[in-house]
């Protein structure tokens, strides 16, 4: 299933039917991964009138409940909205869900007790492409980011110099595979988020962080089409599923 889509004055060729997940799901129970000091994500049966509604339970249909924190659990988009006062809601955001995006591999540097990726790393990964979305796996690219518990691991984090440079760029869509662009504990400041929405001037809307995405080894560093999809919460952030498509040359 071939499609092939108009890209500013390129025409990319993409198969549809060779679609590339790079989603962490969320699950029930404490393998699922986690940051924020908060408990896991719960995915049980109702329970009505103490009779549990779950066909394994005798009942007609499996009907479960769903708790779970989107910033905390898995997979996530987010929009402005996470760090500002007016709501700013993630199904407000997409004109589009496709996006030329670039995967990138990245060894951070040590910083005194901290590890951090710098301006100076994406600018040799990235040099002058154009592109809508940049894809950044931290490497060593272990199974485990799959369900890691990131709460109090001081983790990998992006300098504020680095997310600047990739508004500079023109970057609007940035997905990581790391809890947060910016320290674990930096006492509130969120240089990172700040620098990409731009809250000092004038805000970048249409600009997206999307964390806690996990990118096979089989993928290899390059250029791809994403499709960023979201489910339609109504929330500063949402569960969402990039998938990449190898553009067929």
């Amino acid at each position: 299933m071939i499609a092939t889509i108009q890209y500013n004055s390129r025409k990319l060729n993409i198969d549809l039917s060779k679609p590339l997940d790079i989603s962490i799901p969320i699950r029930h129970g404490v393998k699922n991964v986690n940051a924020w000091y908060i408990g896991p994500p719960k995915i049980e049966a109702e329970v009505f009138d103490n009779e549990t509604i779950s066909v394994a339970e005798g009942a007609s249909v499996n009907f479960n409940t769903i708790t779970f924190n989107p910033h905390a659990h898995g997979t996530h988009t987010e929009t402005v909205g996470h760090i500002t006062e007016k709501p700013y809601p993630i199904t407000k955001v997409f004109k589009s869900s496709f996006f030329l995006a670039e995967v990138i591999s990245v060894a951070p540097e040590k910083l005194m007790k901290d590890h951090i990726i710098s301006a100076k790393q994406l600018q040799f990964a990235i040099g002058n492409k154009k592109l809508d979305a940049l894809i950044v796996r931290t490497l060593p690219n272990i199974k485990d980011k799959k369900t890691m518990q990131y709460s109090n691991t001081n983790w990998v984090y992006f300098t504020e110099d680095a997310i600047k440079l990739l508004v500079k760029k023109g970057i609007k869509h940035l997905l990581i595979d790391l809890p947060s662009i910016d320290r674990e504990r930096d006492g509130g400041e969120l240089k990172g988020h700040n620098a990409f929405w731009n809250t000092a001037g004038e805000l970048r809307l249409d600009a997206t962080i999307t964390e806690f995405i996990y990118v096979p080894n089989k993928i290899e560093d390059g250029t791809y089409m994403l499709n960023l999809q979201i489910a339609p919460f109504e929330n500063d952030a949402s569960p969402s599923r990039p998938v990449l498509y190898k553009i067929i040359e």
